[in-house]
């Protein structure tokens, strides 16, 4: 057990270490000058990279744990066994990094894995039995247990390093305030719709437009619309009925029209549920200073109405969508967007052919970022968060609609839809409890996760986000990833989602309504 313990450890922390260093290289680019000094050039630019340091700490400690292993095992045994790290690292190129890799690569991967079983049955003397195989069984899963708790400390540094580095920016100059268009598709009565809606009528900005378009003349949200309008003459505001229908997202379709109909060649998006503050613009606008900026979308903190789904909500986004998302910018770039806020230029979007090509998909703001990322611009997140105002509703509906993502999430990043099982901090801490040699261990593992998983909530959301709600309400996040990963689960054995009262079944990230025959796209 011994062996084999230090050996998982020795191959995870090799692999891992390579990945951040290769990371590290991306960011500093391709060395094509061999010459001393541009060789100290590229070492400065490297060592200036905290990413690099974490790797380079990883790798040191795999090169002790491979020592430690040479201490008491033979050498024919440990050189040929580590070779699991072509199997690992081959996996992490392949969800990490997005390598693509051929039959031939699989192939030697399959081969290595046979290789180091028959080595360490060689070494060992092994005659398999039921209990020697229980045995193996139970060290990998118990070091694979620990794979949850390495993400909520990643978080934790990501979280870390972006708002620290935000903050010590100093304030917003305000030499730069292009015009702005806020476009807001709405349908239907949100909680607190006043307030979201006046919100964007009290920014400190010189000159910016909000263009609203409803559902239809029935739109609930019209009353509360035009109120605001009576109650703030001087804001430029204008109210659009109806979308032409363009493809089953609706919401997309009331986009197209927005665009259509906006004055101002910078554009920004955002849900009906969104509040905003003063300098909410400024934040937004800053960065499209630099021209290699082709979007801008917004990390959220939550406001509830009370209820416990609607807690569960405000935990969830804040912690857990904005904790991946800093990991996401920290280790790959921002490749997608949030409906919160998407802001980018009109020729931007026409780059990518507008959102006439999205009218049929679940996650639009996901395809826009990602689509603009594409075309090698970046896209970032704004220094400051927005608010999410969070209605009632009951567990029932907090459960649907968690589902409703997890699904999309498997149809547009199967890779990252799976990975979330490396994130289900709760289930593999009572898994490896429950395995564990002595009541001693399965403490430790029970103690690990509440410990890491409550400073990954008070990292990201308390002292990142100055969420209130996780400050308040961080002990419900035990019950948060209680129901997360039986939805995780059930997201693999449906396509059918619920949104906005009509039912959908997604395939290929596109939504078609059910009660329409399903064509068949090829």
């Amino acid at each position: 057990m011994r062996t084999l313990l230090i050996l998982v450890l020795s191959v995870l922390t090799a692999c891992s270490g390579d990945i951040l260093v290769s990371l590290t290289m991306k960011r500093v680019g391709e060395v094509t000058h061999f010459s001393p000094r541009a060789l100290l050039r590229a070492a400065a630019r490297v060592a200036r990279i905290p990413l690099f340091w974490l790797g380079l700490s990883l790798l040191t400690f795999s090169f002790y744990a491979f020592l430690a292993l040479l201490s008491w095992a033979p050498v024919s045994f440990v050189v040929p066994a580590t070779a699991l790290g072509y199997v690992v690292g081959t996996l992490s190129a392949r969800f990490i990094l997005r390598e693509k890799l051929g039959a031939a690569r699989w192939t030697g991967v399959l081969l290595a894995c046979v290789g180091v079983v028959v080595v360490s049955a060689d070494h060992v003397g092994w005659v398999l039995t039921p209990q020697m195989l229980m045995n193996v069984i139970r060290g990998i899963v118990m070091v694979v247990a620990c794979v949850p708790f390495m993400y909520y400390l990643t978080c934790a540094y990501a979280a870390r390093k972006f708002f620290t580095s935000q903050r010590s920016r100093g304030p917003i100059a305000s030499d730069f305030a292009p015009p702005v268009s806020i476009l807001k598709p709405v349908r239907g009565f949100d909680r607190d719709a006043y307030k979201n809606y006046s919100s964007f009528c009290r920014l400190d900005y010189p000159e910016y437009e909000i263009v609203f378009v409803a559902h239809d003349e029935s739109d609930t949200a019209i009353p509360v619309i035009k109120q605001v309008m009576a109650d703030f003459p001087n804001c430029r505001i204008r109210l659009l009925i109806g979308a032409e229908d363009l493809g089953t997202n609706n919401k997309v379709n009331k986009m197209i029209r927005l665009v259509r109909e906006s004055r101002y060649d910078l554009i920004a998006f955002s849900d009906s549920d969104v509040r905003v503050d003063p300098d909410y613009l400024r934040f937004v606008v800053e960065p499209f200073r630099d021209p290699r900026v082709g979007a801008i979308t917004c990390l959220f903190r939550g406001i509830h109405d009370g209820s416990l789904a609607s807690k569960l909500d405000c935990l969830g986004a804040a912690v857990e969508f904005c904790g991946g998302a800093l990991i996401s910018n920290e280790f790959e770039g921002t490749q997608f967007a949030h409906g919160a806020t998407m802001a980018t230029t009109k020729q931007t979007l026409e780059k990518i052919g507008g959102f006439e090509p999205l009218a049929d998909h679940h996650a639009d703001d996901f395809e826009f970022g990602n689509r603009i990322f594409s075309l090698g611009l970046r896209v970032e997140l704004a220094r400051k968060p927005v608010w999410m105002v969070y209605g009632p509703e009951t567990l029932r509906q907090y459960l649907r609609h968690e589902l409703r993502w997890d699904i999309g999430l498997r149809h547009i990043r199967p890779g990252g839809h799976f990975g979330l099982l490396f994130t289900q901090g709760l289930p593999f801490a009572i898994l490896g409890a429950a395995i564990a040699p002595s009541y001693t261990i399965s403490a430790a593992y029970v103690l690990a996760y509440f410990l890491l998983r409550f400073l990954d909530a008070w990292v990201v959301g308390v002292w990142g986000l100055r969420d209130p709600v996780v400050r308040r309400k961080f002990w419900l996040l035990p019950v948060r990833d209680f129901f997360a990963f039986p939805i995780w689960l059930a997201s693999f054995f449906t396509n059918r989602i619920q949104w906005r009262g009509v039912e959908f079944t997604i395939r290929e990230g596109r939504m078609i309504r059910v009660d329409r025959p399903i064509p068949d796209r090829g």
